[in-house]
């Protein structure tokens, strides 16, 4: 149907609006108005729409009423599932009889989301379960075990599932069992030449994606389908970026490559039965190479490839050309489901290929470096730089972009956020971008139904000690058990570090009486319902918590910051981001760490205000935010508190509020 068929877009949003159970909301309608805009006339909009707006209707109304097929990627799995299971059902019968069709929606992620049935009929390839003393995993997981009783529930699921989504599994199953019956895209075998390519689950969610006129799906797979040049996506005219502060670093982490021992020697076994002797051995030597170069490793950028790490990774890239074809050029009939081991070898060895030939040629758009952790040992990564200019070529061609989320404006403005995703700077007199080619974009901010002046105050504590990279901070740990003492609890504490955290949770358990919840303890999904459900209770934790957090009412009425989270001065991308900004002229530590920094401390202010009638206190225990020059920056960043620094006025207020709460039986 035709735009200029279709009824009007206020008739249409205010159907689903009644449908849904809601309030029609100006900051709604705004947005609405704008995507429809910018569908019709093929342009780029940002639309920073706060908590309340009702953002899911305001894209999915215009994106349906236009007629062309969209697809909407998010971060969350948790927004996914509503936009399928609530949002769109509701949408699609609302719209029905004005636009007098129905639209179709599916959901879609990538292929490891799906139960295989040929890995869960066939078992893992047993180069694979070698590695775990399992040869059958089925038969030698003893019932009772957890990983056996994880396995047999997924052989009686997989007769009942129509999507074999995982996520459609409850309660869950570990890692290690989802493991042995699913594989990634490098190890399917691709439906024409698997036994069960008819039954596939992930070829059916892919068969879906193709006939809807809707399809959900993640920044993960998007980023896949635009940067590796193998389309998973049906073709589409309008894509719509919802949590599009996420992008970037999801965009990042698909774009990355990584190298360890453990990975390399499990291409060698897994490759050795299936090639010549030589082309073996040939791995075999280089990766012995390398394992004994990532001993030595120690953590951080490498400016420039080592030569003895150039001598390693060109050895390792050749084998693994050599077996690659060795590969591809021979078969074994007698070797048990060998297409199976195969496919599997080979998505292994040509993973070494790729990242250690990336490597090699050191191209001076990508950042390299040694990681090492506690538990896995040492790594080899490198990322790109930046990937603005490839979102600039790949994301924004031939598609209306709509990019939305609670947090886009950072200091005030758009273009920190723009620029991250490769468009020019807007400004009022050249609103289409600073340069001829750039791709056409508006941002818009529709603001939040909520009264962030009266409903919320931010506090900063001038009066403490500057954080510093030694930790201890005692007079933070005392300003911190006055204000929980003074709020009854109702905190949640987002801290910089989970040092920080369990530092900050031990020192007040030992002090109040107040119940102390730490991330890591329990499961997330457990400690968020405990925290909501016992107003008490306080909630301590790192990154997670800072972004996914939904807690209305009076359970969390104080929000905590420890310090103002900039990136790890280690942080060898982040550090080599800021390096190049500052080579090329501009203010490296403002457009990364501060622009990193204020992002988070928006998403973490945001968990204050969740409902109309929500009041409370964000606390910053970092006098920076009130004394340095960048502390303007992130606090315009942030919702528009009333704005204090008057330790006394906060303890008077909280009191206030908790005597309030506890008056309502809360």
């Amino acid at each position: 149907m035709t735009e200029s068929s279709s009824p009007p877009l206020a008739d249409l949003l205010h159907a689903a609006v009644t449908t849904v159970g809601g309030t029609e909301r100006p900051g709604q309608t705004a947005m609405a108005q704008a995507v429809a805009e910018a569908i019709d006339d093929s342009s780029h909009l940002l639309v920073q729409a706060g908590t309340g707006t009702g953002k899911s209707l305001g894209y999915l109304v215009p994106a349906l009423a236009h007629g062309e097929r969209v697809v909407v990627a998010t971060a969350t799995l948790a927004l996914q599932r509503q936009l399928v299971e609530r949002d769109l059902p509701r949408t699609v019968e609302a719209l029905h009889p004005l636009l007098r069709r129905r639209p179709e929606f599916a959901m879609l992620k990538g292929r490891s989301n799906y139960l295989c049935l040929h890995r869960l009929h066939e078992g893992v390839p047993q180069e694979d379960a070698d590695e775990d003393g399992l040869f059958d995993p089925f038969e030698a997981a003893t019932p009772t075990s957890k990983l056996g009783k994880d396995l047999l529930r997924l052989r009686d699921w997989s007769d009942e599932t129509e999507t074999g989504d995982r996520d459609d599994l409850s309660p869950g199953v570990s890692d290690r069992a989802w493991s042995q019956v699913s594989v990634t895209s490098r190890e399917c075998l691709g439906a024409s030449k698997c036994a069960y390519g008819a039954e596939c689950f992930a070829e059916a969610a892919r068969e879906r994606a193709k006939l809807a006129d809707v399809v959900v799906t993640n920044h993960a797979l998007l980023a896949i389908d635009a940067i590796e040049g193998a389309p998973v996506l049906p073709s589409h005219e309008v894509l719509i970026v919802d949590e599009a502060h996420e992008l970037v670093s999801r965009v990042t982490g698909v774009a990355s490559g990584e190298l360890t021992p453990g990975q390399v020697n499990r291409a060698v076994r897994r490759a050795a039965k299936l090639v010549n002797e030589q082309a073996a051995d040939a791995l075999q030597t280089a990766s012995e190479g390398f394992e004994r170069l990532m001993e030595l490793a120690l953590p951080g950028r490498l400016e420039k490839i080592p030569e003895d790490l150039g001598y390693v990774l060109m050895a390792l890239r050749d084998a693994a050309r050599t077996v690659i074809s060795a590969l591809g050029a021979t078969r074994d009939a007698s070797v048990k489901d060998e297409d199976a081991i195969r496919k599997q070898a080979l998505g292994s060895v040509e993973n070494i290929h790729q990242v250690a030939e990336r490597i090699v040629e050191g191209s001076e758009y990508d950042v390299v470096w040694y990681e090492r952790h506690d538990r896995f040992g040492a790594s080899l990564r490198v990322a790109p730089l930046s990937v603005s200019g490839l979102l600039r070529e790949k994301l924004f061609e031939d598609r209306s972009v709509v990019l939305t989320s609670a947090t886009l404006k950072l200091g005030g403005d758009f273009n920190g956020v723009a620029a991250s995703l490769g468009l020019a700077p807007e400004s009022p007199q050249n609103p289409e971008g600073g340069e001829e080619t750039a791709p056409r974009w508006q941002g818009l901010d529709v603001g939040s139904p909520f009264d962030y002046s009266k409903q919320g105050i931010l506090y900063v504590a001038k009066h403490l000690a500057q954080p510093g990279r030694e930790g201890g901070r005692a007079d933070m740990l005392d300003e911190l058990a006055e204000l929980v003492e003074a709020a009854g609890g109702r905190t949640l504490g987002l801290f910089s570090s989970m040092r920080a955290a369990q530092a900050a949770a031990e020192e007040l358990r030992g002090r109040l009486d107040t119940p102390i919840l730490l991330q890591g303890e329990e499961t997330l999904g457990e400690l968020i319902r405990a925290f909501a459900a016992d107003a008490r209770t306080c909630l301590f934790g790192t990154l997670s918590l800072w972004q996914g957090v939904d807690v209305p009412g009076p359970s969390c009425q104080l929000v905590v910051m420890d310090r103002v989270p900039f990136p790890r001065p280690d942080d060898p991308l982040m550090s080599a981001r800021q390096k190049a900004v500052e080579e090329a002229g501009g203010n490296g530590f403002m457009a990364v760490a501060a622009t990193h920094a204020a992002l988070l401390m928006a998403q973490g202010a945001g968990r204050l205000v969740r409902a109309s009638d929500d009041r409370g206190i964000v606390a910053v225990l970092d006098p920076r935010v009130e004394r340095a020059r960048y502390g303007s920056f992130l606090r315009k960043s942030m919702p528009d508190f009333w704005y204090t620094t008057d330790r006394n006025q906060v303890r008077r207020s909280l009191a206030a509020i908790d005597a309030a709460a506890k008056a309502q039986g809360a």
